[in-house]
């Protein structure tokens, strides 16, 4: 069996390690790197000869000296440097407008410190076999935060092809590439190729950032 390797970037030592200790009791995840600080991951992960699959990240995390450096920067920084790897942040705030500016820095899924255990272990497997992790939470987030712009200011997205919306609201409601293919008889390569399309058209970094658009521009909603 193949586990997942995850990343913890916690600055709290007892919560990491609590983290560490739910997360190492599924036998298909193996945490292989912890940090308590932002600012050293990216160097600690060059050094690595095998690196994270996903990495779990603290929104507040302690400044390098007098320069802030947030999750929310790690997160951008990750996406740079490693863009396979998937990225939850982890954090205590519920604020709507929060949870959908990370989401548009590109993290591929938002869980509240407070969350079950389950739902943290459904999530690495969502960003794993999705590309992303969107629970009710976050949909509302995504909801809220567009709510206020005018419909007159939504552009009905033109350049893309039927086909490509009818994958665009699979994708949103977190359907893998071989069910988006059963759902709509064809091919896992078509549905990769319409995938592609979808980021490069709607200039999104992943699918996260599909879900983001879509929302942005009315095509789905709760």
């Amino acid at each position: 069996m193949k586990k997942i390797k995850i990343g913890l970037v916690e600055d709290q030592h007892l919560f990491r390690t609590g983290i560490n200790a739910i997360l190492s009791g599924w036998e298909d995840l193996s945490v292989i790197f912890e940090s308590e600080n932002g600012y050293s991951v990216i160097q600690s992960l060059e050094k690595m000869t095998v690196i994270p699959d996903v990495m779990l990240v603290d929104l507040s995390l302690p400044s390098n000296g007098d320069k802030p450096y947030s999750g929310e920067q790690l997160t951008a920084d990750l996406l740079n440097q490693f863009p396979d790897i998937k990225i939850i942040i982890l954090s205590a705030h519920r604020d709507y407008n929060f949870i959908a500016r990370v989401i548009e820095t590109g993290a591929h899924g938002y869980l509240v410190k407070d969350s079950d255990p389950l739902e943290v272990y459904q999530a690495i497997k969502s960003v794993i076999k999705t590309g992303v992790y969107i629970n009710q939470l976050a949909l509302k987030a995504l909801q809220q935060h567009n709510i206020s712009r005018s419909q007159s200011t939504i552009k009905y997205p033109a350049e893309l092809t039927q086909r490509e919306l009818d994958v665009l609201e699979l994708v949103c409601q977190q359907y893998t590439a071989e069910e988006i293919g059963e759902q709509l008889f064809i091919s896992i390569k078509t549905v990769n190729g319409h995938r592609a399309n979808l980021l490069s058209k709607t200039g999104s970094r992943n699918v996260a950032g599909l879900v983001n658009y879509a929302f942005k521009n009315g095509l789905v909603s709760l």
